[in-house]
């Protein structure tokens, strides 16, 4: 479940985990997605998406790594890590 200052359980709860369950299926095809094209697939406006993959960074949500990368003009992909996948990051880059 999400979580932070402004985070009402009654009132967010049900939509926001419905939108996290949504975001979390579309991303296990381990493709890039723009923000634009989950917002399409889940219904849930592009700022709920970018807050829902930040979710799936969370412990709680499964440390999920999300990846992303710029393509042109402010716009980025993200995808999902597959489990045991190695993954460049600034840390282990070379």
């Amino acid at each position: 479940m999400p979580d932070g200052e402004t985070f009402d359980p009654e009132r967010d709860g049900e939509r926001l985990a419905f939108q996290l369950k949504a975001v979390r299926r579309a991303m296990s095809d381990h493709e890039w997605h723009t923000l634009y094209s989950l917002s399409i697939v889940t219904g849930a406006p592009e700022a709920s998406v970018s807050a829902r993959l930040r979710d799936l960074r969370k412990v709680n949500h499964g440390s999920n790594i999300i990846e992303r990368r710029y393509v042109n003009n402010g716009l980025w992909e993200y995808r999902m890590a597959r489990p045991g996948d190695w993954v460049e990051t600034p840390r282990n880059a070379r």
